[in-house]
């Protein structure tokens, strides 16, 4: 499998710590010594793939430890945090999601991506050499049309057949495939109304359930409970406005739903490390990845 790896570091040698798409649609990468402030952000429904590096994300209360070559799954959009360590080149490939192959291979396979535990998964000689056959057409975009669908169908089922296709199938669910669309639109109305105050009861009956059933199913699926969501929701719009504006802390704080200034400071320091002062002086991105939509 080095071969293949070696191979897709070559593919890959103009990528820069700046997440950029490529010709091949879906397909983002990034490289180097990626800021931690950039990888705290909403993380959208999609493959990471950690060639080289190690990276940790955290989402909720678990915590993903990559050493590539591993893979991880994002089945909804949720906030999260991350790092990559020093010590060894980091390479890093993002495929967006796309939910009508998913679904299909889903039905297809009833019987695959059952249950597991949220964990970083080990990439397999198969996993990496459909990912070198759809970077190859970076050189070819002639074929991409005809072959890149081929090639991330292929992705998709290494995936849905690997120990994190489950994962998989809570993208289909969140979604209202497999009948949880009361999540996906909890989650819709939280990206919406992050500052308002929040009712567990109000957002349940927007989703159409009872609100343990909604407290239950949101938190399996987005690893938060709706609370925590919210939070980070604000925590990161601060961050952006902290970085984009000249706007005093305490506005800020106010202006994304938070009622004590103080309150924010302690938030927002546990959850980026530092006072909100001192992002302003570090942060210079959105906090929000986004991988382009799959054609």
């Amino acid at each position: 499998m080095d071969h293949q790896l070696t191979e897709i570091v070559e593919l890959t040698r103009d990528a820069t710590t700046e997440p950029a798409r490529c010709a091949v649609p879906g397909v983002v990468i990034v490289k180097g010594e990626v800021p931690a402030q950039q990888l705290a952000a909403v993380y959208v429904p999609m493959i990471g793939f950690t060639v080289q590096g190690r990276k940790t994300i955290s989402i909720g209360e678990h915590t993903l430890d990559l050493h590539g070559p591993a893979y991880f799954v994002i089945p909804t959009d949720v906030p999260a945090t991350g790092r990559v360590h020093t010590g060894s080149p980091y390479l890093s490939i993002g495929l967006a999601l796309n939910e009508d192959v998913l679904l299909d291979l889903v039905n297809s396979h009833p019987d695959l991506g059952h249950k597991g535990v949220l964990a970083a998964a080990p990439a397999t000689p198969e996993f990496v050499d459909a990912w070198v056959r759809l970077l190859r057409l970076i050189k070819t975009p002639q074929h991409i049309a005809a072959l890149a669908p081929v090639y991330e169908r292929e992705i998709l089922y290494r995936v849905l057949t690997g120990p994190q296709g489950w994962r998989l199938r809570q993208a289909c669910e969140a979604r209202g495939r497999a009948g949880d669309a009361g999540i996906s639109r909890a989650i819709r109305w939280l990206r919406s109304h992050y500052a308002q105050a929040m009712s567990i009861e109000t957002l349940a009956g927007k989703s159409r359930m009872g609100v343990t059933t909604f407290h239950r199913r949101f938190k399996r699926i987005t690893g938060l409970s709706p609370l925590q969501f919210q939070k980070q929701l604000r925590l990161l719009e601060a961050r952006k406005r902290l970085a984009h504006s000249s706007l005093p802390v305490s506005q800020v704080a106010f202006e994304v739903g938070y009622e004590s200034a103080s309150q924010f400071n302690r938030e927002y320091s546990r959850f980026f490390g530092h006072p909100p002062a001192a992002g302003r002086a570090r942060t210079t991105r959105p906090g929000e990845t986004r991988l382009p939509p799959p054609s």
